[in-house]
């Protein structure tokens, strides 16, 4: 599933892209995606103009020109293509993907004068919503925490947040009403520069703590969208460029490779916490 970085660099991309373009014919294919697509679904998004396409934490908000949104939230395997008549750009957000995904799962089309979105999900688990005014579009995602880039996520809303919970760390870095946009990948780096155990009760840590993890998450996604995301198998973005993240990854997907950190003798070791594959030092991060 694409994080922040991945869907930041998309957003970029498809604003570079699309923005400003009518809307002249929308085909869906499949309806049943995630979330069934609603019925008014081509009538909403039809001869309406991009006015700008938005991130909030790991969906794509595209914004219309009279004022309503819809979102797109890509799961675990949707990509989103554009063709035009010259050339074949791919942001496939999927990190496990293939960039030649089987037509028969081009399950939604939106045309525009000389190019075309395709949105291609193998397993149908992302999907599209509409939204009739920006109020709606907030009252929907009140759910979310703060990104790590939000004056929100501070040392007080970590006190507010972990005081007194049992939870370990991990899992509340990957749980979105907590902070939002941070996934895997992330979570495992971003506890890796803090020196912190991704088991440790989340009621443990110190202030010392909060200040890195507030410090760390920031920097780590920063530098993600800096490199164009991280490229674990066909990520690119609609210009067809992979991202590079993944070549300065210094715990995840390195399994039993020594530890980066200056003067650390530590191992990378593996574990499976809430059924996702977790990364960390054996000595920085006892």
């Amino acid at each position: 599933m694409p994080e922040l970085p991945e869907v930041e660099i998309v957003k970029r991309s498809l604003d570079r892209k699309i923005k400003f373009k009518k809307i002249n014919k929308v085909v869906v294919r499949n309806r049943n995606l995630r979330f069934r697509i609603p019925k008014n679904f081509e009538f909403f998004l039809k001869y309406k103009k991009i006015n700008k396409i938005l991130r909030k934490s790991k969906y794509l908000i595209f914004n219309l020109n009279n004022n309503t949104f819809f979102i797109v939230h890509l799961g675990m395997s949707g990509t989103i293509h554009l063709v035009s008549n010259k050339n074949y750009h791919n942001s496939n957000t999927s990190f496990y993907g293939n960039s030649n995904l089987p037509k028969k799962h081009n399950h939604i089309l939106i045309f525009f004068r000389k190019i075309k979105l395709v949105y291609n999900d193998p397993r149908r688990f992302g999907f599209f919503k509409i939204f009739s005014s920006k109020k709606k579009l907030f009252n929907y995602f009140n759910k979310y925490g703060p990104e790590p880039f939000d004056k929100k996520f501070n040392i007080n809303y970590l006190k507010k947040k972990l005081k007194g919970k049992s939870k370990n760390i991990k899992n509340y870095l990957l749980d979105q009403k907590f902070v939002s946009g941070i996934g895997n990948i992330y979570a495992s780096e971003i506890l890796f520069f803090c020196k912190i155990n991704p088991s440790v009760e989340s009621r443990k840590l110190s202030l010392e703590n909060y200040k890195k993890l507030i410090y760390y998450s920031k920097y780590i996604l920063k530098s993600a969208i800096k490199k164009g995301g991280s490229t674990i198998k066909n990520f690119t973005n609609t210009d067809g460029k992979f991202g590079s993240f993944q070549k300065n990854f210094n715990v995840y997907q390195r399994e039993n490779l020594k530890c980066l950190m200056k003067n650390c003798s530590g191992i990378i070791k593996k574990k499976i916490i809430s059924n996702r594959s977790t990364f960390y030092c054996n000595i920085c991060q006892k």
